[in-house]
């Protein structure tokens, strides 16, 4: 069984502000029509100490935006540039976006609260900075399942619906909006990096990389890793470790997340911000996302390439602070440490103890030589052969001898897995959008969260230092 978020008291932190007079504008958020309550994360508000919040404490905080107590006096929009499927583009900021609040958790981690349509910012360049309600719907159904199938990811926090009627070339229109706010640990970027390095601003990366160092705490660096003591080389490595990470645990749920631009990448090495993401009907390393995406850049199979293509351009910025030697030794370590984290994070999924690296990436290889013998659904894969049952051939001979995680849980008694395919998102989509029912969604939240109990706790996310508790 999965262990619960644990309660804490809330406690405002906000180290962001010595950074923001160069890191950030000030902004309000737009005002809006309606401010109606649609989701509301009551299984990790007591984290952050907002368990006992009433229904319109969230209207005021994550609908009008009122701050919270002893907080940001003011939102703020976020600079940054990035790679946009590797053009560089010094134009982008928080465009719809913004920073609410900063708290601490009882193990005393830095948590974020930021916004998904909150109105224009600075950085809206021509956009309305609005989200629509479809948009904060699928991000919903996103967390949730990324969260249950052991990826490091942002939490959907609260949905308001706004009352305005958008206008997008990619859904029918006019159609329903929303602001959405995320918790998260951090929304420092490889782009906020980067905006430093192009403005040449040697003092203010330092302070930035001293900020991570501390608010984002990872391992010891390697004894053997050269100018292990600099700070910037420290981070590199706890970003590289973070990132291997988190490629292996997309690609073993079977999910692609469609724009990995390094302006959506977090240092943290948290998976956010959901556009055009889809989970695998079949095992398909071309499958796209994006319908934008006509090159297939950020297809399934090409998500390690374009994660370790990010952390070249995080060395590159730091380039800035250090000498190169030092990054690209970091930034080597990622292929090893992505297989690693795929070994350890399949056997997790499948049920079974690992048995070390080389015998953990021959179960990887059966399992993808049936995957792709079969076109298997991967939910369905994973969910038929938990614990090593319904096992043939050349997967059989790979589980045999290994240890069953338990498998007690009465989901996994039942007919068929939960899974989140393109049809289900639209079909719960639909029944909002026509009667304004919601209770497929809140079926939906409720059965992925059993899923997540019955695989149990996940892996620890790489490069994050040990919790005290």
């Amino acid at each position: 069984m999965r262990e619960e978020p644990q309660a804490a008291s809330y406690c405002a932190d906000t180290p962001i502000s010595a950074l923001a007079p160069w890191l950030a504008d000030p902004v309000r958020s737009a005002g809006f029509p309606e401010t109606k309550l649609r989701f509301a994360n009551r299984r990790w508000a007591p984290t952050v100490g907002l368990g006992d919040l009433p229904d319109d404490g969230w209207i005021d905080h994550f609908g009008r935006f009122d701050p919270l107590p002893a907080n940001l006096p003011q939102p703020l929009a976020l600079r940054y540039h990035g790679h946009q499927f590797r053009v560089y583009n010094p134009e982008i900021g928080d465009g719809r976006g913004f920073l609410f609040a900063q708290l601490r958790d009882g193990d005393g981690r830095l948590l974020d609260f930021g916004t998904k349509g909150s109105g224009q910012t600075p950085w809206s360049r021509a956009g309305d900075g609005r989200l629509t309600l479809k948009g904060a719907v699928r991000e919903i159904l996103a967390t949730e399942m990324l969260e249950a199938l052991g990826v490091n990811t942002s939490k959907t926090f609260a949905v308001i619906e706004t009352g305005e009627q958008l206008w997008r070339g990619d859904e029918p229109s006019p159609t329903r909006s929303a602001v959405l706010t995320r918790l998260s640990h951090g929304h420092i970027r490889i782009g906020t990096f980067q905006r430093l390095l192009a403005l040449e601003e040697r003092d203010h990366m330092q302070k930035l990389v001293d900020y991570c160092l501390e608010q984002f705490p990872g391992p010891p660096v390697p004894e053997d890793a050269p100018s292990r003591d600099e700070p910037a080389v420290q981070l590199m490595h706890q970003l590289v470790e973070r990132l291997a990470d988190l490629a292996a645990s997309w690609m073993i749920a079977g999910f692609v997340h469609g724009v990995l631009n390094t302006d959506n990448m977090n240092v943290s090495g948290e998976s956010f911000d959901y556009g055009p993401w889809r989970f695998l009907p079949r095992w398909d390393p071309g499958f796209t996302a994006a319908y934008f995406d006509h090159a297939g850049l950020y297809a399934f199979g090409r998500q390690p390439e374009a994660l370790h293509w990010n952390c070249g351009q995080f060395a590159v910025a730091l380039r800035l602070l250090c000498d190169a030697a030092p990054l690209i030794a970091a930034l080597e370590r990622f292929g090893p440490l992505y297989m690693a984290a795929v070994g350890r994070r399949w056997c997790w999924r499948l049920g079974v103890e690992s048995l070390g690296a080389e015998a953990d990436q021959q179960l990887v290889a059966a399992s993808e030589a049936q995957l792709t013998a079969s076109q298997a659904q991967p939910d369905r894969f994973f969910f038929s052969h938990r614990g090593g049952r319904n096992a043939e051939g050349a997967l059989a001979k790979a589980i045999e001898g290994r240890k069953c995680l338990p498998g007690d849980h009465p989901y996994w008694a039942g007919d068929a897995p939960q899974t989140m395919l393109i049809e289900e998102v639209e079909a719960i989509w639909s029944s909002i959008a026509e009667t304004d029912d919601w209770t497929m969604l809140e079926s939906k939240i409720e059965a992925v969260r059993a899923m997540g109990q019955a695989l149990g706790n996940a892996p620890i996310p790489a490069g994050q230092a040990e919790q005290s508790n």
